[in-house]
């Protein structure tokens, strides 16, 4: 353990083998991040389900109710009056072959890539490019759609997306140590809520098996994992 990390058990800041309840973790994480900079806060959710099983694949989206703290870069390629759609709703850019021609030169100055479905033809001959860097649009990630203003304006206060990684467990940011204990909470409750109702059907035993909650540079902070989130 670390010296920071045993300065903080040894303050009984927090307890290293307590289950906190939601509230309680939120506030306790807030009091760990001890960084001279705002740290982010984490959400490590453990599910119990086979991620080589393509039907128990657990991925979507979430709107956090106070943001993730991170003003993100949105990118629509679309065509049309969509283009007009995507730029009235806040979209740091718009387009359709000057898009694609500037991410194929190299442009990558974004954060999310939303494109309406009959623009993604054209995008296939990039998939090269933003496969590997988890940036091309995808339906199950609610980026690509014919809603181009709602979606820009969802990512743009703070929705997120949350899947399922090689191991099982969902890694998803959920805001910033200058958050107050209420906004982290209320944050939690909405992804672990989005969680929940994305269970597979054909996940069988205890669905979500562990949840911790830390910060950048902060231990883990266990929660309770059989308490609702609603």
């Amino acid at each position: 353990m670390g010296k920071r990390l045993a300065t903080l058990e040894k303050s009984k800041v927090y307890d290293a083998v307590k289950f906190y309840p939601v509230k309680e973790a939120a506030d306790v994480v807030k009091k760990t991040a001890t960084a001279k900079f705002d740290e982010t806060i984490e959400l490590h959710a453990r599910l119990g389900v086979d991620p080589k099983q393509s039907d128990q694949n657990v991925r979507g989206t979430v709107a956090l109710p106070h943001g993730s703290g991170k003003t993100k870069r949105v990118v629509v390629i679309a065509k049309g009056e969509k283009v007009k759609e995507a730029e009235a709703a806040g979209a740091d850019a718009a387009g359709d072959a000057d898009i694609i021609e500037k991410i194929s030169k190299g442009w990558m100055d974004f954060d999310v890539l939303v494109a309406t479905p009959d623009a993604m033809k054209d995008l296939t001959k990039l998939g090269k490019v933003l496969g590997p860097k988890g940036l091309m649009p995808n339906p199950k990630a609610g980026t690509v759609t014919f809603d181009i203003g709602r979606t820009v304006k969802e990512l743009k206060a703070g929705r997120i997306e949350y899947k399922l990684d090689s191991t099982g467990i969902v890694h998803v940011g959920i805001g910033k140590a200058s958050f107050t204990p209420e906004q982290i909470a209320a944050n939690v409750t909405a992804v672990m809520h989005a969680i929940i109702l994305a269970r597979p059907s054909s996940a069988k035993g205890q669905y979500v098996q562990s949840i911790t909650l830390s910060s950048t540079m902060g231990p883990g902070i266990h929660l309770d994992a059989s308490q609702k989130f609603d």
